[in-house]
């Protein structure tokens, strides 16, 4: 990791001046010319594998002119996962379009993610998704100030398809890039919808791939109080609904949220996850076990759908739904009350929690983690629902974010080849861990493939 982390830093510091940009997001009026000889380029976020070589030297006449925050117009790309979705956002947060193409009829035939079928249906829709969002916009690309796309943590396969898309399109348009990390985009887009929202911080991250408890510091700076170290909540949701029989096209959670509605939450009493470790990780498989031995002990058949089990069973299947679902919140309940007194430790000065990810548009989830948030003397941040789940708006404000401190990269060039190899990180640490908190479970140990976010852009700025 080390020697990655110092190839990284090495390609920062080849167009990493020392900044002219305020550090403060509220003043964001600047140049955004390039000098003569070393341009105003970060490339803390770069997509590409290997050193920027090609730098534009003739860009669109808007950025030579001072541009404001308000004004700048992001196009977000998202598909690290199975929703293919474009977004464009002014710089003052205004919402222009916002389009998601789902994959549910996938999600339903094969009860997950298949990351093969996932790619190919992202490549079918990606350049109608992207032409959607720019029609609803009312603009076209030379409208546009830059583009924004998740480069990961995600499905390597999927990821490839939004890059691709955004390089082909900012190269074609001579627009700067911006690289996103899935879950800084979820976590700051509360920022777009609390406008008061300031760092520090903290957030729980909480869908299908994860689970992660961190302190906000700053843009780009954030301590990971916690983890999963194996199952995420949401997939933990999606295969309990998979088993009792749901109706997996809208995603297991919402139809396990309906049914736990219909039972007895205190009826089978599963253990919560991890009693015994004094941290704040996450871990579901063991509950998935548990789910799946009552399953069989009150003889449900998954192969049964929900709408034809009569009452009897799909009683017992509610019963199992609201139990798995009062444990599994409070395990998330347990988990955030620890991480709120370790970041106070910190951050004495941390005022809210933001709660955000798929999981996050359960009321259920919400409402206990209210809870925990006035006792604590905290405010819960939640944004919408349509913007919890995956979305293109969250990448474009990341990205606007970004931009406005000069954390992005310059236009691809217009003729990239289509072997072209892009830096495409499927596991990727959005922060450092907590010392006080740190796991020596196998699986958080092999997951860091690539060098934290924060790491990267902490050692540019030291080095500048």
């Amino acid at each position: 990791m080390l020697s990655s982390l110092s190839s990284t830093i090495s390609r920062l510091n080849l167009f990493c001046p020392k900044p002219s940009i305020p550090h403060s997001l509220s003043s964001c009026l600047k140049t955004l010319k390039p000098q003569p000889i070393i341009p105003r380029w970060s490339c803390l976020h770069s997509l590409s594998t290997h050193s920027t070589s090609r730098l534009s030297t003739s860009l669109k006449p808007q950025f030579d002119a001072l541009v404001s925050k308000d004004d700048l117009v992001v196009l977000g790309i998202e598909t690290s996962c199975d929703d293919t979705a474009a977004a464009v956002v002014r710089g003052n947060g205004e919402i222009l379009s916002q389009v998601v193409s789902s994959q549910a009829d996938l999600l339903a035939k094969y009860g997950g993610v298949a990351p093969k079928m996932a790619e190919e249906a992202h490549s079918q829709v990606i350049d109608q998704v992207v032409q959607e969002a720019l029609d609803k916009a009312n603009l076209t690309a030379r409208n546009l100030s830059a583009v924004a796309v998740t480069i990961g943590p995600g499905l390597s396969l999927c990821l490839r398809v939004g890059v691709r898309k955004a390089r082909k399109l900012a190269g074609s348009f001579n627009l700067p890039i911006i690289g996103i990390h899935h879950m800084e985009a979820h976590c700051l887009v509360a920022r777009l919808i609390e406008r008061e929202l300031e760092f520090p911080f903290m957030a729980l991250l909480i869908s299908g791939g994860h689970n992660l408890l961190i302190l906000a510091h700053d843009l780009g700076h954030y301590i990971q109080l916690g983890t999963t170290i194996d199952d995420a909540i949401g997939e933990a949701y999606d295969k309990t609904a998979k088993w009792l029989g749901l109706d997996m096209s809208r995603s297991g959670g919402p139809a396990l949220e309906e049914l736990a509605q219909e039972g007895d939450a205190e009826s089978i009493k599963f253990s919560t996850p991890m009693k015994q470790h004094r941290d704040c990780n996450f871990s579901y498989a063991g509950l998935k076990t548990q789910v799946r031995l009552a399953i069989g002990s009150h003889n449900i058949n998954p192969e049964i759908p929900i709408s034809s089990a009569s009452s009897q069973d799909r009683r017992s299947r509610a019963d199992i739904a609201a139990s798995f679902q009062r444990v599994a919140v409070l395990h998330l309940e347990e988990r955030c009350d620890r991480a709120i007194e370790w970041a106070r430790k910190i951050e004495p000065s941390i005022k809210h929690l933001v709660v955000s990810g798929g999981v996050a548009s359960n009321q259920y989830v919400r409402a206990r983690l209210d809870h925990v948030v006035k006792k604590n003397n905290l405010q819960l941040v939640c944004p919408p629902p349509k913007l919890c789940t995956d979305n293109g708006v969250m990448v474009a404000w990341t990205g606007i974010e970004h931009f406005c401190m000069g954390r992005f990269d310059p236009p691809p060039p217009a003729d990239e080849h289509e072997d072209y190899v892009y830096d495409l990180r499927p596991r990727w640490p959005l922060g450092e861990e907590y010392a006080e908190g740190r796991s020596e479970a196998r699986s958080l140990r092999t997951a860091r493939i690539h060098p934290s976010l924060t790491s990267i852009i902490q050692a540019s700025l030291q080095q500048q």
